[in-house]
């Protein structure tokens, strides 16, 4: 069969190649799309963070190893993913509310925006975390884990925001159209772990609005401290592993506290970072996207519980903590080495070196699990996560909120036992699929 550009007729073979050079820059304009997406090179980060004591043999490294699976434990990964394909999507609409933000930030009040994307007031200054907006968390706007429900509000619409805090730079963290949004709406002040600040610089965002931050390094904006504190993960927007640095986050005003522990496997520095620089009135921890084959990474519900009541843990009260359910987190993969690390320091009969006293706080530190919902990124069900967190809360007697997507929770309102109980509703019941009901709802 002859080919249209070969054709007979002029006119055949005219449209036949203004098709193809059509196509021809559709796929360069892709590329370039692509490209701008994956923020800054490699070679342009490492000049700038070489010098961190956390950078080692060309890549930031912890003391405690976040090991990838290797090869054969990637296929089997994937095999496994193709045979349980659909298990990690809602069976209906996700409930949601559009968020009604007032002016002023308030005192302590938190909306969950789905995934990690989170806004936090905490006296008076508005703090946006990890905002991803975008529909799909990928380099590419047509292949990648596409959201599951629409975002409950819109960058827009939100009031004046003060900082915008990152945990690292993977896609379903850092979010190309969400930092363009807030460029032309807001023009906030940003606090990233180090190596960050050059993806956002690449995007247009003035270096004059970031603030760069090593594990262990503060900050001051709008009034607020901000504490770059360490997790174990990795970072990476392309083929270069761990270029940039990843971290959470403990955030002080002059009356109220919170700490975001961005995305990490299970950790003996939960414990470290409540010693210097818990209690906290509210914790964000995720609890979803966590899977056998990479142990390291994500936390498990039971786990991120644990982590919870580590970081509110404080001097010599550890006689008054109960056994954790979390367990060894670093399952051994076959082809891999990896250490293990049971889900909480004390566990390991470990002490927390600290010349501060107070009581724990787990009890009355406030709990909003995050990291679920929004993208299939794991291969357990859509709504596991909560049924195992509300259950893991429940025992270890943390008050924890499960506030539905978009709803502005006001923690000033009443006691953290009370609010728990006002934000149990299991509104997730509706749209999770009847295979998910091996966790009975608390």
């Amino acid at each position: 069969m002859r080919s249209l550009a070969t054709s007979d007729r002029a006119a055949v073979r005219a449209i036949s190649g203004a098709i193809a050079r059509l196509s021809s820059r559709s796929r360069a304009r892709e590329f370039l799309r692509i490209v701008h997406r994956m923020g800054a090179d490699p070679a342009a980060i490492v000049p700038g963070v070489r010098d961190s004591p956390n950078f080692k043999n060309r890549r930031f490294e912890a003391d405690e190893p976040s090991l990838r699976p290797r090869l054969r434990a990637q296929t089997s990964a994937l095999l496994a993913s193709i045979r349980v394909h659909g298990r990690g999507r809602p069976v209906g609409e996700v409930p949601r509310v559009r968020p009604v933000l007032p002016e002023q930030a308030g005192e302590l009040a938190v909306t969950w925006y789905g995934h990690a994307t989170t806004l936090l007031e905490l006296d008076g200054a508005r703090l946006l975390i990890d905002p991803v907006f975008g529909e799909r968390v990928s380099p590419s706007n047509r292949l990648g884990p596409k959201r599951l429900h629409p975002v409950p509000g819109r960058i827009e619409d939100m009031p004046a925001v003060d900082v915008v805090l990152i945990s690292h730079d993977h896609y379903d963290h850092l979010d190309v159209p969400s930092i363009t949004a807030l460029e032309r709406t807001h023009q906030p002040h940003y606090v990233v772990p180090l190596g960050v600040n050059f993806h956002l610089m690449a995007w247009g965002v003035p270096e004059d609005r970031i603030t760069p931050l090593d594990w262990r390094e503060s900050t001051q904006v709008a009034g607020v401290q901000l504490t770059c504190t360490e997790a174990r993960h990795n970072s990476g927007r392309g083929l270069v592993d761990s270029q940039t640095l990843w971290a959470g986050w403990a955030i002080h005003g002059p009356r109220h506290s919170a700490y975001y522990s961005g995305d990490s496997g299970t950790s003996k520095r939960f414990a470290h970072i409540g010693a210097d620089l818990g209690p906290f009135d509210l914790t964000l921890l995720p609890i979803g996207a966590y899977d056998p084959y990479w142990p390291d990474l994500h936390l498990e519900p039971e786990q991120a519980v644990a982590a919870h009541r580590d970081v509110n843990r404080i001097g010599a009260v550890t006689e008054a903590v109960t056994a954790d359910e979390a367990g060894v987190a670093d399952e051994f993969i076959e082809g891999d080495q990896r250490i293990d690390t049971p889900g909480g320091a004390h566990e390991e009969g470990e002490a927390t070196p600290t010349e501060r006293e107070a009581r724990t706080a787990a009890a009355t530190s406030v709990m909003l699990p995050v990291h679920w919902a929004t993208f299939n990124l794991a291969m357990h069900w859509w709504a596991e996560p909560m049924r195992r967190v509300r259950r893991a809360a429940e025992k270890a007697g943390v008050p924890l909120i499960a506030p539905r997507l978009g709803e502005r929770v006001d923690l000033t309102e009443a006691e953290p036992d009370v609010m728990a109980a006002k934000y149990a509703q299991p509104w997730w019941k509706e749209c999770s699929a009847e295979e998910n009901s091996g966790y009975r709802d608390v």
